[in-house]
This record gives C-alpha cells, structure tokens and sequence, in this order.
C-alpha cells in the first residue's frame, strides 16, 4: 500500500485537517520532535487504496543568515553584507528539530500533499518542506506526480474536501519572491542597521535603544509618523471668526450655520454681524426634502480589519492578527490574510448566514434577512488570493475568550451587514436669511435602519428637531453673535490611518503590515498613546531627518513601493529573481556607502537631542586598564563606559547590576559586578572586560558567568615560590580561575578552599 505524506502549516491545523478527511477516524501520535502530533488514517488517492500520514510544520522550517563569521559585528564592515557576504539556510528553530521530524515521518512515501496556508509565505514553505523531504522518499513510477498543492480558504468540511479533490502544483515563482524579499531586507537592514547601531551606541548614553535599527519597510513606516508629527509642531494657529444665530421656536432654539462658515479678519465678521442685526425676523428661503442611503459596506479584508480592530476595538494590529490566525485553525472564520473585497460567484452566502440564525446577538436580523431574501453585496475587487474574511461557524463569548469574542463578533456583524439593506433615511435641508446673511439647518429623519442594525455604531443620529415650516415663513430670531475660534493642528497618526497609508504608498503586504508597526514600536521609535496615537520619540524624529538630510529615498515610501511591485512581478513569473535581485542590492549599496560617507550630517542633529556617552550614567566599579572608576548606563542598552580608556563594555542585559563584593577578575583586574533578574532573583557575576572580550578560545561573547564554593585538592602547588593559586586553577581547568581562596598548609596534597568564578 502507497503513503501519502501531507502537511500543514500548524499543528492545529493538522489535526482539523485529518479530522475532516478521515471522518473522525484517523489515530494520532506525537512526532519526535514534542511539538507536532502525526494522524494517520487510510483511504483512497488518485484511484487507489493508500496510508495517509498526516502532519504539520510550526511556521517556517528555515530562516534565511549569513555564515558564521559574517555574523560577527566587530569583525565585519557592513559594507561586505551586500554582496560578499554568504547566506545559507538555517532551522528557523533549531529545538524543534523540524527537518528531522520531516524526514523520519516521510521516509518511503509516495506521494506528498502540501497544506500550507495559501499565500506567498505558505508557498515559501512549501519548497522548505520538499527541500527536506524529497530524497527520501520513494522514487515516482514512471512521470506520476508525486508533489501535489491543496488551495483552501476555510477550514470546513466543504472547504478541505474540495480542496482535496481539486489538487494543484506549488507555485514556485511566488515562493521566490519571498526569498528575494528576505534577502533584501537581511542585507540591507544588517548593513544599515550595524553600522548605525556600533556608530552611535559608541558615541552616546541615553538613546535608550538596544538596536537602532532600519528596515526597508519599517523606516518608511517610521516616516510616516515624524512627518504627521513635524506638521504638528510646525503648524501656526489661526484666529478666525464665525457668526452664530440662534431662532427661537416653541420651547427649543434652533442654531443655524452661516453660510459664508467662517472669516479671517474680525472686522469683516463684525460688519456681516451688524448687518444681520438689522433684521428682527428669520425668513425662510427654502426647504428641501431629499432620500438618501448610506449604502452597506463591501466584503472585509484583512486592511480594513486590522483598521477597525485599532480605531474600534482598540487592539494592536500584531494581537489582531495573531486572534485572526487563531480564530482561523480553530475554524471559526476564513483564512484572515487576503486583499480581496468582492465575494466569488460560488461563495455560498445563505449557508455562511444560516449558520447565525440561532444567535442572540444578530439571530432576528439574520432570520429577517433570510425569510426576506439577501441583498446583493456591493461589488469589491478580486485580487486573486482568496475570499474576504467571513464567520464559519456560530460562536460564543465564552468559546472564544474576551478578545477573540470582540474581533469574532465584528467580522461576523461584518458579513451580515455585506448583504443586508443600505440604510435609507430623510435628508431635511431649510435655507434662511437674516437681513443680508444667508443661514442653513439640517436634520436627518431614519426611513429604515438597513445595514445598521446589526453596525449600530453607524447608524443615523437623529439630530434635533426641526420645525414644520415652507417657503416664506419667519422666526424671531433670539441671539446673533460673532465667535472667535482657532484652527487646529492635525492630531498623531493613529494606527488605523498608518495603515492606509501603508497601503496606499505599497509598503508592505496585508501579512507585514502588523509587523512592521510592532517594530517601530518594540524599537523605542514611536509610543502608543491613548486612542492609538502613534507619538515618535526624539530618536524616532532625529532617524527621520538625519534620513532626509542624507538621503531622502532612505524613508521616502517610493522606493520600497517600487521593489514590492519587483518582488510581485517574480511572483507572476514576470522577472528574474537574480536580477531583481541583484538590481535592487546594488542600488541600496551605493546609498550605505553615501550613506556612510555622510553621516556627520545625522550625527549633528543627535548632538542636539542625546548626551555623550561620558556624561551619561552613575560611577559603578572600577577599570581594569585605568583603574578609575567607570559609569554604569542604564539606559539601553546598559553598559560601563570608562571615559579615561574611552572604552565601553557589555552587560547583561534585561536586568539590576550592582559592584560584586568589590572582588576583581585575576584575568584583567577589572571588579566584578552582579548581575540580577527576575522574580526569584536569579544572579551571576561578571566580569565587564571577559564579557565583552572572551578570555578563552572556545568561549562566545556575552556568556554569562557561574560561582560556587568549593575545596579542591592540587599536589603540586607552592605556595613560596609557584604561581598564584588563582592561575594555577585556572591552567588547570582551563575554563576556570579563583576569586578567593585559602590554602590549608598542613595537607599534602595542598587542599585549597576557593570561590570559583567560570563561564558556561
């Protein structure tokens, strides 16, 4: 009997899967690996009786790097990671030990289905998953197929079915452009990003950045928040005038709004006043009656979800869609990345809307809608990706958890609204005069609520009454005066306004987007305010304009939207790999190099915002080299700084640092200090110099240290005339040396009681 190798994108996934297509009937067993379970089952493939195996990834299988020695900061210019530089493919995540688990399980198959989720990231990793798995398994028998590609949408029953017995090819020409897009964004944010950290880490204290990254799409984002922000702090408020009347009618005053809406000169407004003053009465002019609709949204993609989860619900569009994808492999709603806004002819809406008949919340509008019939949902765009975001199945609060129940219900309300009525109300319009100023009043009357049942939050207000009245009508008029007002600044950018703007200049892709705005903010670059304000930070600003200065294109959006459209035109089988990429590197090479040549231009305007880094920071302990004491600087990244050396060196970081027991290093004479962390205070020592600088062969930079007390025996220690203890140890163990010790002259061999410090 033949086996059939299948795998997903996820374990969860996996196991929905195999439920679907065994009919509950598979057996499940772990892999080797701990984190992904292997259901097996047998059924019929391709016209014959066949094993199933069916299994997952965790995300990618690899992660694009460069070589070992390329990754060391000190000893490689950044300028080598464009084209000198070697990559190789790594383990995403080695403890997973995925490509063992991939091989062991598909060793001796047939055939292999590849589920991966069906963007460009999920063809990427299908070629991950055949790279490790196809010399293993059995030979195809004469030219069968033996690679297959599922396209799905939904985890349903119908959905995976169908997909399963419409069976495709992965598309290698999209999973090239994700390996062109990582490439890119590895050589030139290494490039930029280690030569701007090392540069002004070096020369100041209180950046308050571990990394002072750029990114090809992330430093555009950037940008977009410091030129809203730049608007902000250059704009000159302006004083201007408006009248307001006010009519007495019945019991209630009715306020007009002037017509002229406001002037720039007080004079001028106090004259349209005085004229108006002349007049005791309010004729009407006119009174018009109009119908309109507030037409019902198109069909939800992932943009327009991330924007209202930040504008409504207040979520982060990272956490966004991370419940999306969530909510997803639990098979509650359709895959979350996609473009598209237009349902395809096929897509069952009736079916999709039955499934919320029985709802609390929406269930009365649903079986309205149904008994009524549906409205055709307004026509979006079809990308070519996949459906728009739409509910599978009916769900709970208490299924689904706080906020996985607040974006669930949005998209559900979502879909009901596509198909639900526009919302038609009664636009009433009265046209005034007041001697020779001309005034208007509105209101808005509700004819049926439409769409808006379901989307209370836009639904129509009925604004204050309005009197019945016609043509020729007057009113006393009860108060006239001229208001001085100012005009306003722009607020921050809000996440959701970032977003389309991202969408708009093509930064990014609906998948990255999240991401990219987690950076700048992970980065200290900008702050979250209340209301999702994005507010940049004085290094976010200087990055900005140090960027304009040197090289607008650096955070300009054009280029990175001209190399999305390149990466695109791979994915179509439109362009080269090779030679976008190659065309793309050499242009971002010869912007570092001027880049680098320039950069006084960048630090000028730090001078002004960051202290150097001697002025920063408290004295702490003592240098090896000078035997001063040096600064501790808190800020990140924290590290000591002699400013008599003018050297700076490493700590841990993530933690409180404090002198250790005013002990020195026998290696380098520099005193130790005590790092600590944690609620249960997990503390070592380290000495600041080895840290930075490894005192053995072996030995990585930043390997955290060990002590213990212990009692050694060493027969061949003099205490006249041999080395220190200390080195002896330390030659003895070769990783070792002793910080204190006492040695007991009575025994022979020598017995030496010692704190020994060592590095793991």
């Amino acid at each position: 009997m033949r086996t059939v190798f299948m795998v997903a994108e996820k374990p969860s996934l996996a196991q929905s899967i195999a439920k679907i297509l065994s009919k509950g009937s598979c057996s499940s067993r772990k892999g080797l690996n701990g984190a992904c379970s292997v259901h097996e089952y047998t059924g019929s493939f391709m016209g014959q009786n066949v094993r199933f195996k069916m299994t997952s990834v965790c995300g990618h299988v690899m992660s694009l790097d460069f070589i070992g020695k390329y990754n060391n900061w000190d000893k490689v210019d950044p300028a080598e990671l464009f084209s000198k530089a070697p990559t190789e493919k790594k383990e995403a995540n080695p403890k997973l030990n995925m490509v063992k688990f991939l091989q062991v399980e598909a060793k001796g198959c047939d055939y292999v289905v590849l589920w991966l989720d069906c963007d460009k990231e999920g063809e990427n990793i299908c070629f991950e998953v055949l790279d490790a798995i196809q010399p293993l398994m059995n030979k195809s028998y004469g030219n069968d197929c033996t690679v297959y590609r599922a396209k799905f949408s939904s985890i349903t029953d119908t959905d995976i079915c169908n997909a399963m017995n419409r069976l495709g090819e992965p598309n290698r020409n999209e999973a090239l452009s994700v390996d062109a897009r990582q490439e890119l964004d590895l050589r030139i944010g290494c490039a930029f990003t280690r030569f701007q950290t090392k540069y002004f880490q070096g020369k100041y204290g209180n950046l308050d950045s571990s990394l002072i990254s750029f990114g090809p799409c992330q430093t555009p984002t950037l940008g977009f928040c410091v030129e809203r922000h730049d608007k902000i702090q250059s704009f000159k408020p302006e004083a201007y005038w408006v009248i307001q009347a006010k009519l007495y009618h019945f019991a209630f005053p009715l306020t007009l709004d002037w017509d002229r809406v406001r002037v720039f000169d007080r004079d001028v407004g106090q004259m349209f006043v005085n004229m108006a003053k002349t007049a005791k009465e309010a004729k009407v002019d006119s009174v018009s009656k109009k119908e309109k609709a507030k037409q019902r949204p198109i069909a939800l993609n992932t943009v327009e979800m991330l924007r209202v989860a930040s504008s409504a619900l207040g979520m982060a569009p990272q956490h966004t869609m991370q419940i999306a994808e969530r909510l997803y492999t639990q098979g509650y709603i359709s895959y979350p990345r996609t473009e598209t806004t237009h349902y395809p002819e096929n897509f069952d809406l009736k079916g999709t809307l039955k499934q919320q008949a029985n709802s609390s919340f929406w269930g009365e509008t649903v079986k309205a809608l149904l008994s009524e019939g549906i409205n055709r949902p307004k026509k979006g765009v079809d990308v070519g990706d996949h459906p728009p975001i739409t509910p599978m199945r009916a769900a709970s609060e208490s299924e689904l958890g706080s906020d996985g129940w607040r974006l669930y219900d949005y998209i559900t309300r979502h879909f009901i609204a596509t198909v639900s009525p526009d919302c038609k109300y009664l636009q009433t319009t009265i046209s005034f005069s007041i001697g020779t100023e001309s005034f208007t009043c509105s209101g808005k009357t509700l004819i049926s609520a439409g769409y808006t049942e379901v989307m209370p939050w836009q639904g129509i207000a009925q604004e204050e009454a309005l009197p019945v009245c016609e043509r020729g009508d007057t009113f006393t008029v009860d108060e006239i005066k001229l208001l001085e007002k100012q005009t306003n600044p722009p607020d921050y950018l809000t996440e959701a306004e970032l977003i389309t703007l991202m969408e708009k200049h093509g930064i990014g892709t609906d998948a990255s987007i999240p991401v990219h705005i987690n950076n700048i903010c992970q980065r200290n670059y900008v702050t979250v305010e209340s209301g999702r304000k994005l507010k940049p930070t004085n290094l976010g600003i200087v990055l900005v304009h140090g960027y304009y200065k040197i090289d607008a294109d650096l955070v300009l959006p054009t280029i990175r939207s001209a190399v999305e459209k390149l990466l695109n035109l791979i994915a179509l089988g439109k362009a080269n790999f090779h030679q976008v990429l190659q065309h793309t590197l050499d242009i971002f090479k010869r912007k570092f190099h001027y880049f680098v040549d320039s950069i006084a231009g960048m630090d000028e305007l730090m001078e002004v915002s960051f202290s150097p880094i001697a002025a920063t920071g408290k004295p702490l302990s003592r240098c090896g080299k000078c035997h001063r004491f040096m600064k501790y600087i808190q800020a990140k990244p924290s590290r000591l700084h002699c400013s008599h050396c003018d050297e700076t060196y490493s700590l841990p970081q993530n933690g409180a640092i404090k002198l250790y027991k005013e002990l020195k290093c026998p290696l380098d004479e520099f005193e130790l200090v005590l790092w600590t962390s944690g609620s249960r205070g997990k503390s070592y020592p380290v000495c600041p110099y080895c840290f930075s600088n490894p005192p053995f062969r072996d030995m990585k930079k930043g390997r955290r240290l060990k002590s213990f007390d212990s009692q050694i025996y060493l027969p061949l220690v003099d205490v006249d005339s041999g080395p220190p203890p200390s080195v002896l140890i330390g030659q003895h163990f070769n990783i070792l040396f002793c910080m204190d010790y006492f040695i007991n002259l009575n025994t022979k061999p020598r017995k030496v009681s010692i704190l020994i410090i060592y590095y793991v």
